[in-house]
């Protein structure tokens, strides 16, 4: 995430274990991302996935209404039933809110960002 939206958001929390099926799930991928940063009230994401395919994404929303805006787009639907159909082995999905949020950075030096 570039910047830390300003609390309260949400976080969509996607954890998922991936087959051996490709079929084109890298380009799909990078597509819901460009799709979803193009929504209103996306604010970001984040997501790493391990070599035994276990993967997590967290997207922030600005609100419950545009995380279900997103859930309705048409293309997402579409990835949404060939990950079912083909990528994932599982998955669980958790939406969060966010009421505190505060990054911290080497160059900031040692002090705690709370203090």
């Amino acid at each position: 995430m570039s910047s830390l939206p300003e609390p309260p958001y949400y976080a969509v929390i996607f954890t998922s274990q991936r087959t051996t099926v490709d079929h084109g799930y890298g380009d799909m991928a990078e597509r819901m991302v460009e799709l979803a940063a193009g929504q209103p009230g996306y604010l970001g994401v984040e997501s790493a996935r391990g070599a035994d395919g276990l993967g997590i994404t967290v997207s922030y929303w600005r609100s419950p209404e545009d995380i279900a805006a997103w859930r309705r787009h048409a293309e997402h639907r579409i990835a949404r039933d060939t990950g079912r159909s083909d990528w994932y082995a599982h998955y669980t999905l958790r939406v969060a809110r966010v009421e505190r949020a505060y990054a911290w950075a080497r160059e900031d030096g040692p002090q705690d960002p709370q203090a």
